[in-house]
């Protein structure tokens, strides 16, 4: 169910807890057309406020909108409505679910498999899969979407990925081969499936608690008409904003064009650890003839930075590798001779993953003002000691991911899900941030609720210093979930019970320990308009 109010219609709700910086034992929120306007106890709320439609919680807890600081909307929805290959284990299961899913005359279009977590690593051949398809274009993109098996069916329309970098005969198509071959998947795409796609995706973020997601379109990625396709569907009522960001050198007109924040997002500077394109500075444990693949060098970068910040223009990067880190670093020194560092700064570019950084080198992006848009589910998925990080990198693994040191060191992070490759669920982004399974690396818990919410508006440039909290002023993004029990973050990263003692000065939280359930949305709020809607009032 979708609501718009009035301008002048005041809501209160009352009866539950309000995550609030100025108020944290706030237990009613009042709502003026799509501002919050009051934040404190249900009493003095009721006494102020005696006209306003009341909304008993009847003890839900209110928090500010999440905002999803990478995903990729089409391929989720795509994801989300298609075939799921995250549950496969082995190339016998892959092989049997293509056959059970092929329909004749239609692209085959599906996610997830992870060799890292088969009881088998073999991975299908070409000829199998041909097989499996039975003449049907298969496109099959591993968890980390930076190689995909494919059939012939779909590389004969793309005649020039067999001559391109990542090219292979028999297995998984990376870098720029497989650029190629996903293009061609996505010429066969439908208008009706792009649409279907996208509002799916749109309706599973609002579900969800999120109120603003970045969309990191590219080239490579989704192209020009499906970025414009889902921003046109954004700007209906009833949605989550879309700030859209584009991963390409140059394209100042395209930017202009479509209202863009950046030339960012997933602008390629090297690959994923998980098909060993990640730019690394020595080879991989697992397979010692490479270091992955960099596509882009520090004077490319330089002068990408200093267009960008010329033309207003948010640059930003994609980089996990330590060698794509390093040169990235040696990108900004560049562009700072170039335009200044009060300039450089002003212009709030951000970097993707960030996955393999060091100490100095945080200190110096946080000195350029660089938001970091990073995703705690990653370690979540594949860090630990025995996991993918591990497998691909040995000793270094434990280095991975390391938000404390970037928190430390200045670096704004925004959280994200990468979406497809982790699902859309904020809460267990939050949790893998405080949980990390690298002792030493997560952050307490009010550190990472804040940068999935403020953080999130802050990387796309919105520092009001009111968006992403519930104060008065501040707009009516939230959303109300059931979380009976809730807790405090302690500066250790941890959490206790919830304190009634106001002097705490620090707002509750849902509990976050492993295996305790994560809250469920009963409504999704943006700008005063609900944008999903499970709950049933108490009156």
């Amino acid at each position: 169910m979708r609501q718009t109010r009035h301008v002048n219609e005041t809501t209160l709700l009352v009866g539950g807890r309000i995550h609030s910086p100025s108020s944290p034992d706030a237990t009613a929120m009042a709502v003026t057309g799509d501002t919050v306007v009051w934040v404190g106890q249900d009493g003095p709320g009721r006494a102020l406020h005696p006209g306003a439609q009341v909304i008993d919680l009847d003890g839900a807890f209110v928090a500010p909108g999440f905002v999803d600081a990478h995903v990729h909307a089409t391929a989720t929805g795509l994801h989300t409505s298609g075939l799921d290959l995250t549950g496969v284990r082995d190339a016998a299961g892959l092989l049997a679910a293509v056959r059970a899913a092929v329909t004749p005359g239609e692209v085959l279009i599906a996610h997830g498999w992870d060799e890292s977590t088969w009881t088998s690593p073999r991975l299908p051949s070409r000829a199998e899969i041909d097989e499996a398809a039975a003449g049907v274009p298969v496109y099959l993109s591993r968890v980390d979407v930076h190689s995909a098996l494919v059939s012939t069916a779909l590389t004969d329309p793309a005649p020039e990925a067999a001559t391109a970098e990542g090219w292979s005969a028999d297995g998984p198509l990376t870098g720029v081969a497989h650029h190629e071959v996903r293009a061609a998947m996505r010429a066969a795409i439908t208008a009706e499936q792009r649409r279907g796609a996208q509002e799916a995706f749109l309706r599973a973020a609002a579900e969800h608690g999120i109120v603003s997601v970045h969309e990191c379109a590219g080239p490579d990625i989704s192209g020009e008409a499906d970025l414009a396709a889902l921003l046109k569907l954004a700007a209906e009522p009833g949605h989550p904003e879309v700030i859209g960001y584009w991963g390409e050198i140059g394209a100042f007109e395209l930017a202009r064009r479509h209202g863009l924040r950046g030339l960012a997002g997933d602008l390629f500077v090297d690959g994923a650890l998980g098909s060993h394109t990640a730019a690394l500075h020595e080879p991989y444990t697992d397979r010692p003839a490479t270091t992955g693949t960099r596509y882009l060098d520090a004077d490319t970068i330089a002068a990408h930075l200093a267009a960008c910040t010329e033309a207003g223009l948010q640059a930003g990067f994609h980089v996990i590798g330590d060698a794509g880190v390093t040169e990235v670093v040696r990108g900004f020194q560049l562009a700072e001779k170039t335009v200044g560092r009060r300039a450089l700064a002003g212009a709030q570019h951000r970097l993707e993953h960030l996955e393999m950084i060091t100490a100095d080198q945080a200190e110096l992006v946080a000195g350029w003002g660089v938001a970091g848009s990073v995703q705690p589910q990653f370690d979540a998925l594949w860090g630990g000691e025995n996991d993918m990080y591990a497998t691909r990198l040995g000793p270094r693994a434990a280095a991975l991911n390391p938000f404390a040191t970037l928190a430390a060191r200045g670096i704004p992070l925004a959280f994200g899900s990468d979406s497809p490759v982790t699902a859309l669920d904020p809460w267990a982004g939050v949790r893998a941030a405080v949980y990390h399974r690298t002792p030493g690396s997560g952050l307490s818990a009010r550190a990472a609720f804040n940068a999935h919410t403020r953080g999130g508006h802050r990387a796309a440039g919105v520092n009001d210093g009111l968006t992403g909290s519930l104060v008065p002023g501040a707009p009516a993004h939230y959303a109300i979930w059931d979380a009976a029990e809730l807790v405090v973050a302690t500066p250790d990263s941890r959490v206790q019970r919830w304190s009634t003692d106001p002097r705490s000065r620090v707002p509750a939280l849902p509990p976050l320990e492993p295996g305790a359930p994560l809250p469920t949305c009963l409504r999704t709020v943006r700008g005063g308009e609900v944008l999903y809607d499970a709950f049933t009032p108490a009156h």
